[in-house]
């Protein structure tokens, strides 16, 4: 298989090339030219392992990757999770389960994609005998996931720029106190959507891009989106039999390609009825599918930061499926978005999408009430996912990340300090931040070429 950019005025490259890169030449981004139907691969998975499934699937992606080496690559990526399932669904009622994706190596769903793809770079470096320099954005679990996907490894050094005082203090934390040499998490005067803009005008750069050899682990990464396809699939699976009509999945989520991954695999067959966006009071993506309108506004800080995103990266690649797969459509579209921070699509299809949104007060009214009804503790961003569950449907919620991470929003909403081990160790580190030589995309390139591998 080959990946085209959704903005069709790039060559078309394999799996491998996509991941190398990240971000596409014109500045799109890649995308299987048409996704392909997988409906009996994806009823073969029933009864899989988490690292089964994801090979089933996976395989036919990297189809320039040797079947031996791919299926080594997966079952090495996912060891470090601390439950055998991986990806465990909880039943919370009749109709209501959580699955959960935070028992990874840093608590969040970002660990699916992020362990497998350091995994790929390492294979990459191997291979080539080339260094990479990975350059990213967060705000706040990407950051971590990508850190811990490559922390220590040789020939790769990642720089993370993440919005000074918007992340949690224990996501800081977890970026910032490895003590590894190869990693560089840099906090910016300014919001995730500006930090972003950095990364996306960096790989604009042809001649810096080559220069270091600059590789993405944003959710612009090809792979980041298809590793994510994977848990979707296992968690249908893991439904009883008799729940597995009218299933719809509550996603939390800010930058589209949680919710983006959970769509395309639909597409490709697993029979899932639909999907409810949850966002919190950043609500451009609630807007979009209530309205029609995607318009960018100013970022509010939240209780749930990883979702304090204004401008939705992977919504792009939902455009290029959506427009019929004419990338001057697609074009003309982020155009507007970029110029005007507007854009009114006509006839949008929202049959497969609803969307909600809730408030600071709203998510930990939300977090007493599930801890209350079932005894369940959620953190504030799968808190959101809650919202408008419908009785007559089977909802999964996905749940984003470990409660442990926001300690104070849940010790404020139910009078208990969630901890972990992992990061009760991250308190006694000294945090190392370092500082750009200026707030700009020059000021990161300067830092980026001064300490590349």
């Amino acid at each position: 298989m080959h990946y085209v950019s959704t903005r069709g005025h790039s060559a078309e490259v394999t799996f491998s090339q996509a991941v190398a890169q990240g971000l596409a030449p014109d500045g799109g981004l890649y995308i299987p030219r048409v996704l392909p139907d997988l409906t009996e691969v994806i009823a073969g998975c029933a009864g899989m392992t988490y690292q089964e499934t994801a090979y089933t699937f996976l395989r036919h992606f990297a189809t320039d990757m040797e079947p031996a080496l791919l299926q080594k690559i997966i079952d090495k990526s996912y060891t470090l999770f601390d439950v055998p399932e991986v990806a465990p669904l909880r039943r919370l009622d009749e109709k209501l389960f959580v699955l959960e994706l935070f028992h990874g190596p840093t608590l969040a769903f970002k660990d699916f994609a992020l362990q497998l793809l350091g995994n790929l770079y390492e294979e990459q470096i191997q291979r080539t005998g080339k260094p990479i320099n990975v350059l990213g954005a967060t705000s706040g679990d990407t950051g971590a996931a990508a850190i811990h996907g490559l922390i220590g490894r040789q020939e790769v050094n990642i720089f993370i720029l993440y919005p000074a005082g918007g992340v949690s203090p224990l996501q800081e934390r977890q970026m910032t106190c490895t003590g590894a040499n190869n990693v560089h998490a840099i906090g910016i005067d300014g919001t995730f959507d500006d930090a972003q803009a950095m990364v996306k005008d960096c790989f604009g750069d042809k001649e810096f891009v080559d220069a270091v050899g600059l590789s993405a682990v944003n959710s612009i990464n090809l792979a980041r989106i298809l590793a994510q396809c994977v848990y979707y699939i296992y968690g249908w699976h893991a439904l009883p039999t008799d729940a597995r009509d009218n299933v719809e999945f509550n996603v939390p989520t800010g930058n589209f390609g949680n919710v983006l991954a959970g769509w395309m695999v639909q597409k490709m067959g697993l029979p899932i009825n639909s999907f409810r966006v949850a966002t919190n009071q950043n609500d451009i993506l609630y807007r979009l599918f209530m309205h029609g309108h995607y318009e960018s506004g100013k970022v509010q800080k939240s209780l749930a930061p990883s979702m304090d995103i204004q401008t939705a990266s992977n919504f792009e690649r939902f455009l290029y499926y959506t427009l019929g797969c004419e990338s001057h459509l697609v074009c003309s579209a982020m155009q507007a978005i970029k110029h005007f921070g507007t854009y009114m699509f006509e006839d949008f299809d929202t049959d497969t999408f609803s969307a909600s949104r809730m408030g600071d007060a709203e998510i930990s009214r939300k977090i007493q009430s599930l801890y209350k009804k079932y005894g369940y503790i959620a953190d504030p961003h799968t808190a959101c996912g809650f919202k408008e569950v419908l009785p007559h449907l089977t909802t999964v919620v996905l749940s984003t990340a470990h409660p442990a991470k926001f300690p104070d929003t849940i010790e404020s909403a139910i009078g208990i300090t969630p901890t972990h081990p992992s990061l009760e160790k991250l308190k006694t580190r000294e945090p190392f931040n370092p500082q750009l030589p200026s707030n700009t995309v020059a000021g990161v390139k300067a830092y980026v070429r001064k300490h590349a591998k």
